[in-house]
């Protein structure tokens, strides 16, 4: 039975066992690139296509071209290159962040906040003509009720929505902790533990007793 055990435990530990910190950000990268891809590819069109034009598509939503100095969805404008900053900042911080999450679908919605968030960054950057990260975030797809924005910004809220989700859903899932072999701690390894301490306790007393009894027997 306790071999049994033993062998479905082992068997649990390698099926949990987090990936190495470079293969965490591989799943970040590749779900990154794929949002900045896409993001600079209408960027692209949406400046060469609806230069002089609007293209309505179906009830309010439409295209319409804009440059956007402030944040996402064109809101405080003229902030931009502090905004850029900061925004450099924190992409560097949530990489290093997702070296230390084992769950991948967290690393697959940081990927798509780091990939919208480079995407804007390059506009600012790019597009620049009063000075560094002076340039305006290309803005197209306009609902008339909602802030103008892009395929970047629909990247960064829908990522940090679902982190939200996925943190208030599965607590564990966005930041369980690693331990010392760099695999996620589980209920089972808890459960593990406490067993053991439990054994090493009983072990003591039975000790101790037995000590009792020979001082008694002498």
């Amino acid at each position: 039975m306790s071999a049994s055990k033993t062998e479905t435990g082992d068997a649990h530990a390698v099926g949990v066992q987090a990936a190495p910190d470079n293969a965490r950000l591989r799943l970040v990268a590749a779900v990154g690139a794929v949002v900045l891809v896409l993001d600079q590819i209408t960027k692209i069109w949406a400046v060469a296509a609806l230069d002089d034009r609007i293209i309505d598509l179906f009830w309010t939503a439409r295209f319409r071209l804009i440059y956007n100095t402030g944040s996402a969805f064109s809101l405080g404008e003229g902030i931009g290159r502090w905004l850029g900053i900061v925004i450099a900042f924190v992409v560097v911080g949530v990489l290093w962040y997702a070296r230390t999450l084992p769950d991948r679908r967290a690393r697959f919605l940081l990927g798509m906040i780091v990939g919208g968030a480079i995407g804007n960054l390059i506009d600012r950057i790019f597009r620049a003509d009063d000075g560094f990260l002076s340039g305006g975030v290309v803005d197209f797809i306009d609902f008339q009720w909602w802030p103008v924005f892009n395929i970047a910004d629909i990247g960064v809220v829908c990522g940090a929505i679902g982190l939200a989700v996925l943190s208030f859903v599965l607590p564990e899932a966005a930041g369980a902790p690693i331990d010392s072999a760099g695999a996620p701690e589980t209920d089972d390894d808890a459960a593990a533990e406490s067993a053991s301490s439990l054994d090493d306790e009983s072990d003591l007393v039975s000790a101790g007793e037995l000590d009792d009894s020979n001082d008694r027997d002498e």
